[in-house]
Order: structure tokens, then sequence, then C-alpha cells
């Protein structure tokens, strides 16, 4: 399965929203209408192939500073490609390009962004998602849900490593296959 990430157009909306719809349950995410979808269209990104949109995700401005990552949704037949890692990287270079210092995302599982580097933080720390969507929601203060950010630096690729070695009680010993990996920085040519 070749796939490719570009960004998403107006005409993708059809695709993207039936993506958000088969995976409410599943994903944890936040209904949308179609209507919506159209409108935020231009700041989505979308996974490709064979002509078929078989992921998405939303870089979503809170504040001048902060972008969250929304809508994030891989169709269950195309998962196991690291076709989320992409979108959230992509999204993360995205933000740092036009100027955003922090990325976030709330989330009923915070591995898959840990291992990107992100960090689990109160929610308290993200007041721009607090104001804009989390008092109006009915789960308010019962979510259930992760907050998770990442400080974005232009230039910089993120993605998952695993550590050379891990410190136990004071002394480096030989890095293990552990559940979370750990950030490494690439630099990209200017």
């Amino acid at each position: 399965m070749n796939v490719t990430i570009r960004h998403a157009g107006p005409s993708d909306a059809p695709a993207i929203h039936r993506l958000i719809v088969e995976n409410l349950e599943v994903g944890h995410l936040l209904p949308r209408s179609l209507e919506d979808v159209t409108v935020n269209a231009p700041r989505f990104l979308v996974a490709e192939s064979e002509g078929q949109v078989v992921g998405c995700a939303e870089l979503a401005p809170l504040s001048a500073n902060v972008a969250e990552v929304r809508s994030l949704v891989v169709d269950q037949h195309a998962r196991g490609r690291r076709i989320g890692p992409e979108l959230v990287a992509r999204l993360a270079s995205l933000g740092a390009s036009k100027g955003f210092s922090t990325l976030c995302a709330f989330t009923h599982d915070p591995s898959h962004f840990v291992r990107l580097g992100f960090t689990i933080v109160p929610h308290m720390w993200v007041p721009e998602k607090i104001e804009r969507d989390c008092r109006t929601c009915s789960q308010f203060r019962k979510c259930g849900q992760y907050a998770v950010t990442l400080p974005l630096r232009s230039g910089v690729l993120i993605g998952p490593q695993q550590p050379a070695a891990v410190i136990y009680g004071g002394r480096a010993v030989a890095g293990r296959r552990l559940s979370i990996e750990r950030l490494y920085l690439e630099e990209v040519p200017a």
C-alpha cells in the first residue's frame, strides 16, 4: 500500500467526514458536521492510498502560539503502517513553519503521542483549549482525556526512536525494548 500525505481541499470533506463518523466510538473522536469539515478542510492533511483517503488530521489554531491536532484518524484497514505518526509529524512541521510554539492534543490514549515526544500535562496548561472547546462540552471535568503538548521548533522533524540507554538507580544500562520510545531531532535542509 503506497500512501501519500497531502493538504486537503473542500472536495476531500466528504471522505474526511466519513472517516470521522466511522471512527467516533473506536477513536473516541468528537463528532463533526460535514459543514464544519468542509469549512476547515484546508487545515487538514490527508493520507491517500490508491485514490482513497485513508487517514486525516487537522492543525487547528487555538491561539497565536498554540495549535491542536484534531480529528486524527486512520481507516481500520490502513492501520499499522505508521500513517498516524506521519500525519502528526507533518502537522508539527507545518505548525512550526506557521509560527506556533506549541502543538497539543487531547486523547484517550496518550501513548501514541508520547512516542513522538509529546508530554502529558494537566489540562489547565492548555487554557486556550479549555476556553475554546472544553467549557461548552457536556463531558467538561469528566471526559477522561489526557492533554499532551509538544514544543515546536522550526526546521526540526519529530519521530519515534528507541533510547540508546536507560538510567536505573543512577547507573546506565543497555537500552531495552520499551513501550515508550524517545524523540529524536533531525535538521531539515534549508
